[in-house]
C-alpha cells in the first residue's frame, strides 16, 4: 500500500499538470475503478467534464483535486464543493502523458485536459489490481468526506507534534499500531513505521503510555525525519507499481535500515535484524537496539 511520501511524489507531479485545467473529455475503460462514485461511470464522466481542476491536496494517504466551475458557468471562479478523490489502493497510478502517447497498462481511466499555456495533456488512471479508484464526493472545509476523520500528518504545517504525544502518551496500545491508527497521526504504513521505530530504538510493543513526553516527540520527530527522507528519494518502490506521474521508481528502497532486513545485520550494531509476525503482517526489528518491554507478551 503506498504511503505518504509516494502518495506525495504523485500529488507534487500532478500539481503542474492538472492545476487550472479544464476538463475536455472524460472515458471510463472499467467500471469497477468509480465503484466509490454513486453515480456511476456515466454520472462520473458528466461530473468532471468541463470542469476546471484547483491545486491537488493530500492528507495521509488521500489525494484529491478540487473542482472549480464548468466552462460555461456564470461568476467568478470560486471553488466547487466538490473533488476529485483518488485512492491509490495496492497498484494505482496516476499518470502523465502527452495525448497519443502509447498506451500505459492495466490504464482505467483517461481525463483528457486542456492546460492554459501547454495546450492538452492526459491523465491517466492505471490499476492491476483494482483496489483504487476515483470519485467525485462532496467536501467540508475542502476535505473530500472520505478523507475528514483523518489526522494531519507529520509533514503538514498545521500538525500540532506536542498534542499528538500527548495523545499517544494516552494510549496502552504498543507504539506501533498507534502511529499506524490514522485518527492520531495519518500517511504512516507498515514500512515508515518499522523505520521510525528502529531510529528511536523503540519496540513495536511498547505502549504509548510508558513513553514520556520528550520520548514521544523524538519518536514523532524521527517519523517526520524518515518522511522527508523518502520524500527526497521519490518514495518507495519494491516493484514497477509505485511510481511517480512519469512512471519512474522512487529509490528509498535503497535506504531502508529496517523494513525487509529481517536476517540481515542492524546498520547500527550488527546483531541480526528479526522479522516477527505482528497483526496479520510483519514488523522488522534489531533484538539487540529495540528490546521486548517488560513485562508485555508478543
Amino acid at each position: 500500500m503506498p504511503e505518504l511520501p509516494e502518495v506525495e511524489v504523485v500529488r507534487a507531479g500532478l500539481a503542474p499538470a492538472v492545476t487550472g485545467a479544464r476538463v475536455e473529455g472524460v472515458e471510463v475503460l472499467d467500471a469497477r475503478s468509480v465503484r466509490r462514485h454513486a453515480g456511476g461511470p456515466a454520472d462520473f464522466e458528466a461530473a468532471l467534464t468541463g470542469r476546471t481542476l484547483g491545486v491537488p491536496a493530500r492528507r495521509g494517504k488521500f489525494l484529491w483535486v478540487p473542482l472549480g466551475p464548468t466552462r460555461d458557468a456564470p461568476g467568478p471562479d470560486a471553488p466547487d464543493a466538490r473533488a476529485l478523490l483518488a485512492h491509490l489502493g495496492m497498484s494505482g497510478q496516476m499518470l502523465v502523458r502527452e495525448p497519443g502517447a502509447p498506451a500505459d497498462r492495466h490504464t482505467r481511466i483517461r481525463l483528457l485536459l486542456d492546460q492554459p499555456g501547454h495546450g492538452p495533456v492526459e491523465v491517466r488512471f492505471a490499476d492491476q489490481r483494482l483496489f483504487g479508484g476515483l470519485a467525485v464526493r462532496p467536501t467540508v472545509e475542502g476535505v473530500p468526506d472520505q478523507a475528514a476523520h483523518i489526522a494531519l500528518d507529520p509533514i503538514d504545517p498545521a500538525f500540532d507534534a506536542s498534542a499528538v504525544a500527548r495523545r499517544l502518551r494516552m494510549r496502552r496500545q504498543g507504539v506501533k499500531a498507534a502511529l499506524l491508527d490514522q485518527t492520531l497521526v495519518s500517511g504512516i504504513g507498515n514500512i515508515y513505521a518499522d523505520e521510525a521505530l528502529w531510529r528511536s530504538r523503540l519496540h513495536y510493543a511498547t505502549p504509548g503510555e510508558r513513553l514520556t513526553q520528550a520520548r514521544a516527540l523524538a519518536l514523532l520527530a524521527d517519523v517526520r525525519d524518515v518522511l522527508d527522507l523518502a520524500l527526497a528519494e521519490g518514495g518507495t518502490s519494491f516493484d514497477a507499481q509505485y511510481v511517480n506521474v512519469n512512471g519512474q521508481a522512487g529509490y528509498f528502497a535503497h535506504s531502508l535500515n529496517a523494513y525487509g532486513r529481517g536476517g540481515l545485520p542492524c546498520p547500527r550494531c550488527g546483531a541480526a535484524m528479526v522479522r516477527e509476525a505482528w497483526a496479520n503482517r510483519g514488523s522488522t526489528r534489531c533484538p539487540r537496539c529495540q528490546r521486548r518491554p517488560r513485562g508485555i507478551a508478543v
